[in-house]
């Protein structure tokens, strides 16, 4: 195994929707029925596979809550404020120690730029970021593992993957990637060192 590829939301940036309504809703449950009123999740993910969030506020039925929606790019940037430095300092001593370094993530073509803004490293650690919203993919599509490995040159088992979601976890081993479901740095630590990656 020579290479290590990473998930970035809630692996390296913890992200926290509720955040991009905190300065237009009064708090957490009022963000939270607005989300649910037009199921945030399903829209994002939409936006995930390449469609812009102005033509999903459009198709909301409630022009106040459309308008919310269409708001989401003006305060994605607080979404995803932070990060899990832990995750941070497992990538630096891979790094470090010449294991290869890439990444797939389900993130909007739209936020994306957002967020290269706010944490510009995202574009200098990685050898290949697959970016869903540029591909028209979505993990666990085998499709999107394996355009990866088309850039890298890379075999299946050649990589580990690295994902805090299950879901996107058998997706990668459906291809063939070892496979780690990320809940904490510590656990990633230990799961990088029992296969001699650190």
């Amino acid at each position: 195994m020579t290479a290590v590829v990473f998930d970035i939301g809630n692996v390296l940036v913890e992200w926290d929707p509720y955040r991009a309504w905190e300065d237009k809703l009064p708090d957490r449950d009022a963000i939270a029925a607005f989300m649910a009123r037009v199921d945030f999740p399903a829209l994002n993910l939409r936006g995930d596979r390449g469609e812009s969030f102005a033509a999903l506020a459009a198709e909301v039925a409630d022009p106040e809550d459309g308008a919310l929606l269409a708001a989401y790019l003006d305060g994605y940037h607080r979404t995803i404020a932070a990060k899990i430095e832990g995750s941070w300092g497992l990538l630096n001593r891979l790094r470090a120690s010449g294991v290869a370094t890439h990444a797939i993530t389900n993130w909007s073509q739209e936020t994306w730029p957002i967020g290269l803004s706010v944490h510009p490293e995202l574009a200098e650690v990685f050898g290949v970021t697959i970016v869903s919203g540029r591909e028209k993919l979505l993990k666990p599509d085998p499709a999107i593992f394996r355009a990866l490995l088309d850039r890298t040159g890379l075999a299946a088992g050649d990589c580990l993957f690295v994902d805090d979601s299950p879901r996107n976890v058998d997706g990668a081993r459906a291809v063939g990637m070892d496979a780690v479901h990320f809940t904490s740095p510590q656990a990633l630590e230990n799961a990088l060192t029992e296969r001699g990656l650190l």
